[in-house]
């Protein structure tokens, strides 16, 4: 009989040649650059089947108020800080890791290192595809996870949550396998002599993983900002802790847990990947990240800690999405309520909880020049409250674009924006016919003058928007320029009728290094981006110093060691 290894080496073949019709597919989306999923962001039942949702439901709710079926090294107690922003009670209790526990977990993350490093990059990739499909099975358990610890809506909890954190996933699977490829295994080397036989050598190259990865998850896209990094420091052959906010652990605690198992079930410890939960203010991602043995951080979060990173963490590599304001430039259009409903769809979506969301709106004082006829600012606030107004006017389906609040902080902001003397649209109550104990709140819009930088000038994080009145179209894109430069932007809106604006505009966005759309009036937002399509920013200014998922974010994960011999 074979022996076990032999068992697991063909098993892991069969996993490679089931996996790579996939790779390729996702390997040239990569090159095309156009629209291409692998996972279906749908949760209709003629995909899924009758009982799918029935069934996920089932499953989130038989994790509540036990204890999470998983193993920490270094870990001792229990800990459940996740506070769920639709009201419900969570429970759900984990591993606590503390920061005498951190060296403990260090040597159980790299004992697993040098199988996976020898595995190579096909069947490292192969083994993250399995991941990821496993993970697309349990969309609706994950949807729900999501859902009640981020507050997004069910179907933007099972899209971004699920699907597109799984084509992001993949994006970074196929860009890392993609890095390590570009040098073949083994390759002649020749070279002419003057006079007898060349040099004749034989040339092995090994993709060497740098060492510990840690991903330290955000509050609001639990999986969606994570998956790039755990799998783009996986793929390159190194083992990833994961480490949660702690108000969002549930969703990326099923995330490792298939990791595990899938790692353990093909021969590899499954320790490569592990779930490191704290108690809110302890500090723990500060005792991983400035850990000797982590090589690699990826983080999302606020501009402060991310800088505190960058700064601190120097025996690693760091990549960091960190705050931003976003801005939308209005020159004139030939679309004024399209313009206004776009725009209210982006700012309405999530509550503005997004990164990518747009904060602050520069239009000229004088007004612009729409289809109908001159629009003042007055008329294009009262085209954009009319467009909140049709939006979320019905309660079941401003519950589902709205969400719920996630937390404290972003009420109290919302809160002092609506109670202001500039407020021009006023937030307003929603209440959740399913969850009581919500809190829903459409968005505010302030009007200032753009000589009022310390009110619009820094992040607002949540449904707060600032239509802010500048001089004319030049002065805006200064403004946009100076915001951009300073303070960083994930994203940008520009609308104008005019190719010369638009030519500006664009110099503008090459010189700040933000990616920005143009004349977005239908249902394509600036806040939405496709994986294997669209860059996830740039890391060209100040928001991020990395982009999901350009060559960047995945070579500085490994190192080429040459072997050369006589041939």
């Amino acid at each position: 009989m074979p022996d076990a290894a032999a068992l697991t080496r063909g098993t892991l073949d069969d996993l490679v040649a089931s996996h790579r019709p996939l790779l390729d597919d996702a390997l040239a989306a990569l090159r095309e650059r156009g629209y291409w999923s692998a996972f279906n962001e749908s949760p209709s039942t003629k995909i899924w089947g009758e009982s799918a949702p029935g069934d996920g439901k089932a499953a989130f709710e038989a994790l509540l108020g036990k204890d999470f079926p998983i193993t920490t090294p270094g870990a001792s107690g229990a800990v459940a800080p996740e506070r769920p922003p639709y009201g419900i009670t969570l429970d759900v209790r984990y591993p606590h890791l503390q920061a005498d526990g951190v060296d403990a977990l260090m040597s159980a993350a790299a004992a697993g290192m040098p199988a996976w490093r020898d595995a190579g990059p096909l069947a490292r990739a192969a083994v993250c595809i399995e991941i990821l499909q496993r993970l697309n099975t349990c969309s609706f358990e994950l949807a729900h996870a999501v859902m009640h610890t981020t507050g997004q809506g069910f179907v933007m909890a099972f899209q971004a949550g699920g699907a597109h954190a799984l084509d992001r996933a993949l994006e970074a699977v196929a860009s890392g396998y993609a890095a390590m490829a570009a040098a073949p295994q083994t390759a002649p080397f020749s070279k002419p002599r003057g006079r007898g036989e060349p040099q004749r050598l034989v040339n092995t190259f090994v993709a060497v993983p740098r060492g510990v990865g840690l991903v330290v998850g955000c509050t609001t896209f639990p999986t969606w900002n994570s998956y790039p990094g755990l799998f783009a420091t996986l793929v390159t052959g190194n083992p990833v802790v994961v480490k949660p906010h702690p108000h969002a652990v549930l969703p990326l605690a099923l995330a490792v847990s298939t990791a595990r198992s899938v790692l353990d079930e093909y021969g590899f410890d499954p320790n490569l990947v592990t779930l490191a939960v704290e108690e809110p203010d302890e500090r723990l991602a500060s005792a991983l990240a400035t850990h000797p043995d982590v090589r690699i951080v990826d983080f999302t979060g606020s501009t402060s800690y991310g800088k505190w990173l960058e700064e601190n963490a120097r025996q690693a590599v760091v990549f960091t999405e960190k705050s931003g304001v976003n801005a939308v430039v209005i020159d004139s259009t030939n679309d004024l309520p399209g313009l206004a409903a776009n725009l209210a769809y982006s700012l309405a979506l999530y509550s503005g909880q997004m990164c990518t969301t747009p904060q602050v709106i520069l239009v000229p004082a004088g007004g612009f020049d729409a289809a109908a006829g001159h629009c003042s600012v007055d008329d294009f606030i009262n085209a954009l409250s009319v467009a909140l107004d049709d939006l979320l006017g019905e309660p079941a389906r401003a519950t589902a674009i709205l969400g719920a609040i996630v937390n404290d902080d972003v009420l109290a902001r919302l809160d002092a924006a609506n109670a202001g003397p500039n407020v021009v649209i006023a937030s307003k109550i929603v209440e959740h016919k399913d969850f009581p104990g919500a809190r829903v709140r459409t968005p505010a819009v302030v009007r200032l003058d753009a000589s009022d930088t310390e009110a619009y000038g820094n992040e607002c994080f949540g449904p707060v928007a600032f239509v802010v009145e500048t001089r004319d179209t030049a002065h805006s894109l200064e403004v946009w320029r100076e915001l951009t430069t300073t303070k960083g932007a994930l994203t940008a809106s520009v609308y104008s009728t005019s190719d010369d604006v638009i030519d500006r505009a664009a110099d503008v966005a090459l010189d700040c290094g933000v990616s920005v759309s143009f004349n977005l009036t239908g249902d394509v937002y600036v806040n939405q981006t496709s994986a294997f399509a669209d860059f996830h920013g740039t890391g060209a200014n100040p928001a991020a110093n990395a982009s999901l998922t350009d060559g960047a974010f995945v070579a500085n994960r490994f190192r080429f060691v040459e072997f050369r011999r006589p041939a």
